[in-house]
């Protein structure tokens, strides 16, 4: 029996979940199977990539910054070329925030990484899934609705389009610049709508792929890794006692590799349960 090599891809792949994702997938794939690692310095990715152990997948590099308005385009198309298509996709790429910064500085770097970047990611690679392809934005438990105030429910609630969410979080960006949504009803902590926003896309999405990709057993979902134990997680909580990242690649790892759970699709799927996207009425 032939069996055909599978490709995977993870952005944000240098340090950190990424790099443990890397790790986690090569030595679950097989040697004729090519995992990306992929960031946005040539240096670090070089560097990533020689220091990982040997056997199991082959790892190979490319530098890849999801903030580029046509670099996943280009990515997608190179990857189309040289393998026909992407088994597995994990978007992880991130903009970290320290409770320092200033939301008004940082607010248009850090939406074009976390928020745009997933959408940069879904429109270019979602079509490349082929049949059992797995596409995963991770996200956190912060990306629900019960974090927002009911107020600003709609922005994010049954929206149809990812050109729909792009909006809204523009939206979103332009009342944190202005100074606005300080005094609204928007919460202070960046990463909340930022992480409501990454959901709503994989939500929209899969609102518009949902049929033809239950016919060809393809998972689109976002998934919450909990809580690391990593430095910048370290700036705002007590994580002496959190998972390491390697430790936290398990459960998303089911994701990509073991069956598809139906009820996943289109969901925040955290250890393996959908975490609701809304409160009950």
């Amino acid at each position: 029996m032939t069996i055909t090599p599978r490709v995977a891809l993870v952005t944000g792949a240098t340090q950190g979940l990424g790099l443990a994702l890397v790790e986690a997938l090569a030595r679950r794939m097989t040697p004729q199977d090519t995992v990306y690692l992929t960031g946005r310095d040539a240096g670090r990715v070089a560097a990533a990539v020689d220091a990982r152990p040997a056997g199991g997948a082959h790892v190979r590099g490319e530098v890849f910054d999801v903030s580029g308005a046509r670099t996943a385009d280009r990515l997608a198309a190179l990857l189309a070329e040289r393998h026909g298509g992407v088994d597995i996709v994990f978007n992880n790429a991130v903009m970290r925030v320290g409770p320092d910064d200033d939301p008004r500085k940082i607010i248009d770097g850090y939406a074009e990484v976390n928020n745009f970047g997933t959408t940069r990611v879904l429109r270019a690679f979602a079509p490349l899934l082929p049949d059992g392809g797995r596409l995963i934005v991770v996200a956190s438990s912060l990306g629900t609705l019960h974090h927002l105030a009911p107020v600003l429910h709609d922005r994010f609630d049954g929206l149809a389009s990812l050109d729909e969410v792009d909006a809204q979080v523009a939206a979103w960006c332009a009342a944190v610049r202005d100074g606005s949504a300080r005094a609204g009803a928007w919460p202070g902590f960046v990463n909340i709508p930022s992480k409501i926003g990454q959901v709503a896309a994989v939500r929209a999405l899969a609102r518009q792929r949902r049929d033809q990709d239950a016919t060809r057993g393809i998972l689109l979902a976002a998934a919450c890794p909990a809580m690391l134990n990593t430095p910048t997680s370290a700036l705002w909580w007590d994580v002496r006692s959190a998972a390491t990242p390697a430790q936290a690649t398990g459960p998303l790892l089911d994701l990509a590799l073991a069956p598809v759970v139906p009820e996943h699709y289109g969901e925040l799927v955290r250890n393996g349960k959908v975490v609701p996207w809304a409160p009950r009425r």
